[in-house]
């Protein structure tokens, strides 16, 4: 049963669960400090084929094919495959799944879309219009590059700011059984602050995730300390520090708890991602390859999973328009 709870936020009283999950990334992502929870490390930034958006869809279907594998589930079964990327017209997922025959919902949250697709699918699930779908999104460096900023060969000089666009995919498959199960979500609304430079998207961001993890926290009556972690992705380092002081400001602590996806994936000391880490494969990949492991492992058992997106684009970036912000949250709770 799904019952609303305050203005943004579902209960979800049977709680779909997570029956499978994978994590597929790149060479500099494999080399991170979560390099060994991720299912695939891929060495081959081209994936084996002969660009770089069909590089991102060979990653993204390989991803997808894991994750079933893992639920033990033909994706024939599926009633539902709900995924998206950063690309124009989302063409990356779409061409992935294109050979599917499954239903499919094509979304667009940019760095968002993994807590779209996760909270949309596990609505369908709860609702009784499925029984198993598939969440699935991701990016990567070298087509964001060429579609947001510059060609590779171009060379230009990154901002202190600035985000990595993390190459890798993360795919969660919902059903009826499993330990850990998607108890709540919230739906977050546009926020914009009025953000204009594209190589500070955290900033931009971080306003959006202050906005929906605070109409979380009023709509359960929950606070920061009744989870065992919470994680927004990407804000980066800057965007990770901005929303800490706008909790601050409003007399909450974060504390320790908090982690950002963008902070974690790579080693921001050695690694020469400036901020951090951003697009659509970083949450997704973090949810999949470490935050789900973990809390199968007993390292938690209540997690707030927060994604939040710039929507942006490289027109309305150059038309001199400034960059909205949106955060998805959804809750996940380990049973026994």
């Amino acid at each position: 049963m799904i019952k609303r709870i305050g203005k943004q936020s579902l209960m979800l009283s049977d709680g779909p669960a997570v029956e499978g999950c994978a994590a597929v990334v790149g060479k500099k992502e494999g080399e991170g400090p979560l390099g060994k929870r991720f299912d695939l490390i891929s060495e081959d930034s081209y994936f084996g084929e002969g660009s770089w958006e069909k590089a991102e869809s060979h990653m993204l279907r390989q991803c997808f094919t894991m994750a079933c594998d893992k639920a033990k589930l033909p994706p024939s079964e599926l009633q539902y495959i709900l995924a998206g990327d950063l690309l124009n017209q989302c063409v990356s997922s779409a061409f992935a799944m294109r050979e599917s025959k499954t239903p499919y919902l094509g979304l667009y949250g940019a760095c968002s879309t993994m807590a779209e697709g996760l909270s949309l699918g596990a609505l369908l699930v709860e609702g009784g219009a499925a029984s198993h779908v598939c969440a699935l999104t991701g990016s990567h460096f070298c087509t964001a590059e060429r579609q947001y900023r510059f060609p590779l060969e171009y060379g230009g000089q990154r901002t202190p700011s600035s985000q990595w666009t993390v190459t890798g995919a993360g795919a969660v498959v919902l059903g009826k059984s499993g330990r850990i199960r998607v108890t709540h979500v919230t739906h977050g609304r546009i926020i914009d602050a009025g953000i204009k430079d594209p190589n500070s998207m955290g900033s931009a961001m971080a306003p959006a995730a202050f906005d929906t993890l605070r109409a979380h926290f009023r709509d359960t009556g929950r606070s920061p300390e009744d989870y065992g972690a919470i994680f927004t992705g990407d804000l980066g380092a800057l965007g990770h520090d901005i929303l800490q002081a706008l909790f601050k400001a409003d007399g909450v602590e974060l504390g320790p708890r908090y982690m950002d996806c963008g902070v974690l994936i790579y080693d921001l000391a050695t690694q020469e991602v400036n901020a951090g880490g951003s697009g659509c494969g970083c949450c997704a990949s973090v949810l999949a390859g470490h935050i789900l492991q973990a809390m199968e492992d007993g390292v938690w058992e209540r997690v707030l999973f927060a994604a939040t997106g710039a929507l942006m684009s490289p027109t309305s970036s150059q038309q001199g328009e400034s960059i909205p912000g949106i955060c998805h949250a959804v809750v996940l709770e380990r049973e026994g």
